[in-house]
């Protein structure tokens, strides 16, 4: 062990030796060391409590737990933790235990390590303008609702959360955290790839979230921008690929949601007087509702957007809701049967959309068993050829994107 030009060597400890040779090392060093260590495996839990660099010289070096608790805990400012596999957390909920947990600090990194065997990730608590980038993150083998999340943000500001991938997690979470950035992750495999409470003025930008039962799910919150993301395959009794609940002053733009159950859910969203939520160019592609729209109290605009391959484009459960308070316009739909007189590239009548027959399957549960089947097929054409019931309108786009010869 050398202590030479503020950075020292740890060769292989073996993990059964007495004491914890890691802890004494961090305990040794000063601040702006660089603990660099060798292949092996070291004996966990451990605590930083200086502004250290802990990392490896290839990626092999192993932090493993006991089972009990978190493995790497933070509580000082400029700490570095890179290239590292750390495992072996304990399995308490209540107790947050993680792979690695950072309170009251700013300005950690958590860079290119490997977390696994882990209840929770990586949980920030308190902690702001740190990065979380370049990590894999997995939880323990439990079920989907026992897992932990991958990242963990609480109360926390202002950090950038990068190039992460995180798979049989239970959710990455955001709560009372605003003014992060969230980008070019992946997520699979999981509940929530991404969940927000109370969060605002957050960046989600360039990530591509599969295979969760939800993708990207706000609550509560307002002023974030959703921007460039892939969410596919949101499956399931209630799989969503975007949702909002009370969320307002939102932009979304440049997604693409496909392959889920309900591409888009809205409830109540926007929710604060005087906002609105943007759609601008995002595509919807083959979902079974592309839209869900539930308890609309104010509007939100729909502009250049691409609807193709949805069983439903548009669909609302809530017969109080305000539809007409949502403004469509220029977006593509596959459905849309008009024509191009003019040539200008924009349908010469408007694309609307009315819930005929449907409404049965929306509002009485039980008939959703004969969703897309053809008996409900007939009952909406019958219901177009001779409405027993006056049609509702979800939604009219006076200026439809004209199709294409190739029939886009």
């Amino acid at each position: 062990m050398q202590l030479r030009n503020i950075s020292f060597l740890l060769w292989f400890l073996p993990f059964v030796c007495l004491g914890n040779p890691l802890q004494e090392a961090i305990d040794n060093a000063a601040p702006g060391n660089i603990i660099k260590l060798g292949r092996g495996i070291y004996r966990g839990p451990i605590h930083i409590d200086k502004a250290i660099t802990l990392t490896s010289e290839d990626g092999s070096a192993i932090i493993r737990g006991t089972g009990e608790g978190s493995v790497i805990s933070i509580t000082a400012n400029h700490v570095v933790v890179s290239n590292l596999i750390i495992e072996g957390s304990g399995e308490l909920h209540q107790a947050i235990d993680a792979c690695i947990v950072a309170r009251e600090v700013h300005s950690v990194k958590i860079l290119e390590n490997t977390m696994r065997d882990c209840l929770f990730g990586v949980n920030f608590e308190n902690a702001h303008r740190g990065q979380i980038q370049g990590n894999t993150i997995s939880s323990k083998p439990f079920s989907l609702g026992l897992r932990g999340d991958g990242i963990r943000l609480w109360y926390s500001h202002a950090n950038i959360i990068r190039g992460n991938k995180t798979y049989a997690v239970r959710d990455n979470v955001f709560w009372y955290s605003s003014a992060n950035q969230i980008e070019n992750n992946i997520g699979t495999d999981s509940r929530y790839s991404l969940h927000f409470m109370y969060a605002d003025r957050n960046s989600i930008h360039f990530n591509d979230y599969r295979n969760n039962s939800v993708g990207i799910f706000l609550m509560y919150s307002r002023g974030n921008t959703i921007i460039g993301n892939m969410i596919a395959e949101a499956s399931g009794n209630f799989g969503i690929g975007l949702g909002f609940k009370e969320v307002s002053d939102c932009i979304i733009e440049n997604n693409t949601i496909l392959y889920s159950a309900r591409g888009l859910y809205l409830d109540q969203s926007p929710y604060q007087p005087d906002t609105v939520n943007k759609f601008f160019n995002n595509r919807f592609l083959y979902n079974a509702i592309a839209v869900q729209l539930h308890g609309t109290i104010l509007g939100s605009i729909y502009e250049g957007n691409q609807f193709k391959g949805n069983i439903t484009d548009v669909n609302n459960d809530t017969p109080e809701s305000k539809l007409k308070l949502n403004r469509w316009f220029r977006n593509r739909w596959d459905k849309y049967e008009g024509f191009d007189r003019d040539k200008n590239g924009y349908g010469d009548t408007p694309h609307e959309i009315y819930a005929y027959a449907d409404q049965i399957w929306t509002h009485q549960p039980a008939a959703r068993f004969f969703y897309a089947s053809p008996i409900m097929s007939v009952l909406n054409f019958m219901a177009r050829l001779m409405p027993f019931s006056e049609p509702v309108l979800l939604a009219s786009d006076p200026q439809p994107v004209a199709r294409r010869n190739n029939g886009d």
